[in-house]
């Protein structure tokens, strides 16, 4: 049953973007950075096919955190609207509690346990859950189990990629622990996105 969530949940995302490219392009937020011109746009593909495992694979700088992989975004695939990845998060680690200001989010839980707290609810999560964020909804996740919890996760909006990218490195590149200064620095510059509380 499974192997057929997945699937279905990136043809759904897929729709919802092209709906999104069709209707709603140009529509970028006050303090987004603009949008690149057509020079410099990324050429079209003829769309992607990433086995377990492939994609833009990175390390984490922060300690506990597991690993990331990007799959599609302007970078992976040239998609202009959509972001697509997945992580592990190691047991006892969490995501913390963090608002989306222009994109909505959709996490599968493709394997372990956790609790996500989405709003004001907490909620127990295991494989093969699917939580929706709209955007300016907060969203915190806690792995609870004794294994990582595998998670995809899916933006309606480009932005929070950015922000990966800034908090990690390329896998098999040095990982430089990320001091509290530098993290300060880089949530500020991606508040236009991705929003966390004092």
């Amino acid at each position: 049953m499974r192997d057929r969530l997945v699937p279905l949940l990136i043809a759904v995302c897929l729709a919802a973007a092209g709906l999104t490219a069709a209707g709603l392009t140009g529509c970028a937020p006050r303090g987004a950075p603009r949008a690149r011109g057509d020079a410099d746009a990324p050429a079209p593909t003829p769309g992607l096919v990433l086995q377990d495992g492939e994609g833009e694979r990175r390390v984490r700088r922060t300690v506990g955190k597991g690993p990331c992989v990007l799959k599609v975004d302007r970078r992976n695939g040239s998609s202009p609207d959509l972001v697509m990845g997945y992580e592990d998060l190691a047991p006892g680690a969490e995501i913390q509690p963090h608002t989306h200001l222009v994109a909505d989010e959709i996490l599968f839980i493709h394997r372990g346990a956790g609790v996500v707290r989405l709003g004001e609810r907490e909620t127990p999560v295991r494989s093969g859950a699917t939580i929706y964020i709209p955007r300016a909804v907060r969203i915190g996740l806690r792995n609870t189990g004794a294994e990582p919890l595998g998670v995809v996760f899916v933006f309606s909006k480009p932005g929070f990629e950015a922000l990966m990218r800034d908090n990690s490195v390329l896998e098999g590149q040095p990982v430089e622990p990320i001091s509290a200064e530098e993290r300060a620095r880089i949530r500020e510059r991606h508040r236009w996105h991705t929003v966390y509380p004092p």
